[in-house]
This record gives structure tokens, sequence and C-alpha cells, in this order.
């Protein structure tokens, strides 16, 4: 046992005392909340590990290595920003399922056994679905219950791999897997739905811009991250890794170019970044696996600055449309400038973090020979630029001028801003920081001379292409439309089922009304309440037949009987088994 409180516990224990502070004692409750959780954090060693013997199997709620202590720092210290930004803006319910969300997120990143890790996993829908219905639209009904279809299904097929795997091996230790067996590809499948793959993402674009202005800081930052970071627990190294990441990384950019919604334009660009982490796993080097964990730290903060300010945007402005925007850099100058931060971040400009943790994943790529992989990624990096780096500062702020003139975004969402764009900046310049909580030693220098101009030459490039796509007229317009994904086929597959399951199954199911509940039913109930004569009169019958008596149909009349019974042949040896045979029937059916 340990003296330490595991994670997931304090969240999730504040998380159900929340409702019940009012007021001014509820906000200093959840500011106070994750920097208690980091400080409690920061009092557990490596190699901490807490068991609970059940049955043959050891349950183990917290396990603290170097990984999950990188993951459960920046969940922390996300949290914690997140609450900032909502301050005195955010209902019970965002609160509450904000720190469940970040609870069930500690939970799984620390958890050591796969029946705690499901747990947690399942635990994250019910927080983050909360936060989606949470902004109590129309859109946002539809969107949380698609979402929520989508995560139960693959939590089925998680649990269903889990079960499989402990009765293969034996064990329900949640350390590497692989793929080798019916098991483990299931539950590969069950992280990849959190993780967003591709055909199976479109849950993260449709729900995440439907969810509350602060809910999508938390949405950003716990799903797909923990789904990252279960990858890199459980399939290091695997080679099919690189080529759904590599496809991750390029085709949201197609889409976000001609998103007109700029909490969309975020969404896919998630997705886009995940890409990275996936390729940096399934090639499964220490200097990939570091590339991984460390762009994924650094998603988390900039993707955060970048809904933050499009969230500051939506809060004055009423709206994320790019259609609608423009010239807000005259009203909102200081979001503007964490904008341009977040934009240099994802961008990877140096000086800024994507910068020394993207390269790390394409240089172990370099180091791998893999050319193909490397080049996509070069493809994705200065897409990335156009749709995040350029696009949402450009029409948000700049660009023509929509005629908004609004506030400044409140002080509690200009504090989170700051604390976040700063942090950017920091760990852009000092990236050793950083390093030193990576899983593995850092060996690998970012500041290169070869390695800035580089990717300076990349990004003034892209600037330039856009410039004249933009001046040419060939750059995709800003128009209101409805962009076709991969929920078009489940969407659509999903009617088509349900009125073939109208008319089949409710055929189906009124055929056996008609046949056996007015049809059947009825008979065998007439047949039970006259059964003492008839049953006599069928069973004498057949043996009088048998005996080659030929008695009138119309024998059920009880003085015909009598005569039949007078003249007849038939013996009384006969009569007396078919009355046996009559009550028998008749004593089986009243029983």
């Amino acid at each position: 046992m340990i003296e330490r409180v595991p994670p997931a516990a304090l969240f999730i224990s504040g998380a159900l005392v929340v409702p019940f502070v009012k007021g001014w004692y509820r906000q200093v409750l959840v500011v106070a909340l994750p920097l208690l959780g980091f400080m409690n954090l920061l009092s557990m060693p490596v190699d901490t590990r807490l068991t609970i013997p059940f049955l043959d199997f050891e349950i183990v709620p917290l396990r603290v290595d170097r990984l999950s202590l990188l993951f459960g720092y920046i969940f922390h210290l996300i949290t914690f920003i997140a609450v900032i930004y909502m301050y005195r803006m955010a209902e019970t319910v965002e609160y509450v399922a904000g720190f469940i969300y970040a609870g069930a997120a500690l939970g799984a990143t620390f958890a050591g056994d796969l029946f705690t890790f499901f747990v947690f996993w399942e635990l994250l829908t019910i927080g983050s679905v909360l936060l989606i219905w949470a902004r109590k639209t129309r859109e946002a009904q539809a969107a949380g219950f698609r979402y929520l279809m989508v995560h139960v299904f693959g939590g089925l097929v998680l649990l269903a791999g889990i079960v499989l795997y402990i009765g293969e091996s034996g064990s329900l230790e949640f350390g590497r897997i692989g793929l080798g067996s019916v098991a483990t590809y299931l539950i590969f499948l069950g992280i990849g739905i959190n993780c967003a793959w591709p055909v199976l993402h479109s849950w993260l674009t449709d729900a995440y811009p439907a969810a509350t202005i602060g809910g999508t800081i938390f949405l950003s930052a716990f799903t797909t991250k923990t789904a990252v970071y279960a990858l890199a627990r459980a399939f290091p190294g695997t080679e099919a890794l690189v080529w759904i990441g590599v496809t991750m990384a390029a085709f949201p950019i197609f889409y976000a170019v001609i998103e007109n919604d700029l909490r969309r334009v975020l969404a896919y660009s998630l997705i886009n970044q995940v890409g990275f982490m996936v390729v940096g796993i399934g090639i499964g080097t220490e200097l990939s696996i570091n590339g991984a964990a460390a762009h994924a730290f650094n998603d988390v903060l900039f993707k955060a600055l970048l809904f933050m300010s499009v969230g500051a945007v939506m809060h004055r402005t009423g709206t994320a449309k790019a259609t609608q925007l423009g010239g807000l850099y005259k009203s909102m100058p200081w979001t503007a400038l964490f904008c341009i931060v977040g934009a240099a971040s994802i961008s990877a400009f140096p000086l800024f973090s994507g910068f020394v943790s993207k390269s790390m994943v394409m240089e172990a790529a370099a180091q791998g020979h893999l050319t193909a992989v490397w080049l996509v990624l070069l493809f994705a990096s200065a897409g990335v630029f156009h749709h995040a780096g350029i696009k949402i500062p450009f029409f948000a702020f700049f660009g023509h001028d929509a005629g908004h003139r609004v506030k400044e975004a409140p002080f509690s969402m200009l504090v989170a801003m700051g604390i976040t764009a700063l942090l950017c900046v920091f760990i852009g310049s000092f990236p050793e920081y950083l390093y030193r909580i990576l899983p593995f030693p850092v060996e690998y220098e970012p500041y290169t001379l070869s390695h800035v101009l580089s990717q300076t030459e990349l990004l003034f490039f892209s600037a330039l292409a856009f410039t004249l796509l933009l001046l040419s007229g060939l750059y995709p317009a800003e128009i209101e439309s409805l962009n076709v994904d991969s929920d078009w086929f489940y969407r659509k597959g999903a009617r088509v089922f349900y009125r073939i399951a109208d008319k089949g199954f409710n055929g189906l199911n009124a055929l056996a009304e008609r046949s056996l509940v007015n049809g059947l039913v009825p008979l065998l109930a007439r047949l039970v309440t006259n059964l003492p004569v008839q049953s006599a009169v069928v069973f004498m019958s057949v043996l009088w037949r048998i005996s080659g008596l030929r008695p009138d149909e119309r024998l059920v009349e009880e003085k015909r009987i009598r005569k039949a019974f007078g003249t007849g042949t038939f013996s009384i040896g006969v009569f007396s088994l078919s009355l046996a045979f009559s009550v028998g029937l008749l004593f089986l059916f009243i029983r």
C-alpha cells in the first residue's frame, strides 16, 4: 500500500462534491483540485505501485512510470487551465463532467491492469458526452447521441478483446500486448476508435464543435491523448500504426481547407496532429516514442490555446463561422495575439513548442529510412500551416472586416490563454525541460542550423503559396456548406437498416401475432376447454379404426357412442385402454 491518493480518485471525488458547494467556495474548489492533484502527483516517485489481490489476479489501480507521469502532468495542467478559462461562466454540469472526464483519463493512464483500464476507459465516454450535451442545443443532443453510440461500440470491442486476451494469457497486466491473435486485434481496434483512426474518425469532427465553449478544451485533451498513451503502452513498434498515422496526418488537411466552421477546422487539425504521434509509436524506437509523447504533451497545449481563442471569439460574437468573422484584431487584440502563438506552435515555427517535438518523429522516420513516410509528414506539416497556422487567425481576426465591434475576451479567458501561450513559447525556447520528463533519455538536438533553415523555408514557401492562391482566387472560397465525411455511410446505412428492420422484423412480428397469438393460442384454448370429451373421441376413433370398426364421423354425440359400444365387436379391453389414454391426456393438459 502507499500513502498517496490515486489521481483519479481525487478528481472524481471532487466532481461529486462540486454540486453541493455554492458561490465563491465553488470557484476556490475547482481551481484548487488540479493544483492539489498536481502536488500529489509530484510526490509519487517512479515505480510507485498499488496492488489489490482479487481472486487469482492482481488489480493495479496505480502504476507510476515515466510514460504515465508525462501524461499525468499534462492532464493536470490542462485541467487547471480549463477551469480558469471557464471561471464563473460554466454551469455546474460542466465542472462535474470536466472533472469526471479528467479523472477518467488519469485513471486509465495510471492503470496497471486491463480491468481498471477498461473501467476508466468507459468513464471517459460518460464525462465527454455530458460536456457535449451541456450545450443544450438540438445539434449538441444529436451529436452527443451519435458520439455515445460510437464509443459504446468501441468499448464493447475493447471489452471482448480484453476478455479473450485474459483467457489466452492468464494475466490482467496492462503492458506490451502487440498483435498476434483475435483478442489483440480487438483491443487494437477498440483503442483505435478513441484515437480517431481514418474512417472511424467522424465522431470527433461531428461532436467536438457541438460541445460547450469550455467543454472543447477538455475534449481536445483527453480522449485521443489517452488513446495515444494506450497505444504507446500496448502496441509500440507495430508497423500498421505507421501507415494508419500517415493517413491520419494527411487526409484531414483537405477537409480543413474547405471547412467553414473554425472549430471543425481545429477538430480536423487535431486528427492531423494525432497522426504524427501514431506514426512515432508505430516506428517504435526510443527517439520516435519520445517524439510521440512530447508531441502529445505539446499538442494538448497549443490545440487548447487555439480552441480557447476561437471559443473567446464565439463567446463575444456568437459564431465560429469564417464567413461571418474578420477584423476582430481591432476589438480583441490580446485574443488575436494568443491565437497567433497557438498557430505558430502547431505549425512548428522555431522557438515554439511544436518545433521541438514534431521534428523528433520526422527525424525518427528519416533514421529508419522511411522515405515515403517522411515525405507525407513533410506534406502534412505544410498543410497544417495552411489550415491552422494561417486560416484560423486570418479569417477570424484579419481578412475582411465583418463589422463586429465587441469587447475583448473576459479576464479569466485571457489569463488561461496567456498561461498556455507562455508555456508554448517556453517549451519551444527551452526544450530540455520537456525532454527531461520523456520516457527515454534524449540525445536529440532540435536547433541545428540545417533543421532551422529547412523548417523556416518550408513555412515561408507555404505562406507564399497561400497568398498566391488567395490573390489568384484559386483558394477554396469560404462558404456555408455541409461537407460529406465518412459518417455519411453509417448515417445513411442506419436509416436503411431502420427501414429494413421496420418492414422486415416488424412484419415477422405481425405475422407471428396473427398466426400464433390470434390463431394457434385460441385454438389450443378451445381444445383444452373441451378436452374431456374431445380427447376421448379422438383416441377411441383411432383405436376403433385399428380394430376394424368404422364409426360415423358424428360419433361425438353420447347416444351414438353408446350404440357403437353396444352393437360393435369392440372389446371391453380396448375401451378401457382408450379411456385410460383419454384420462392421461386430460391430466397432462391440466397440469
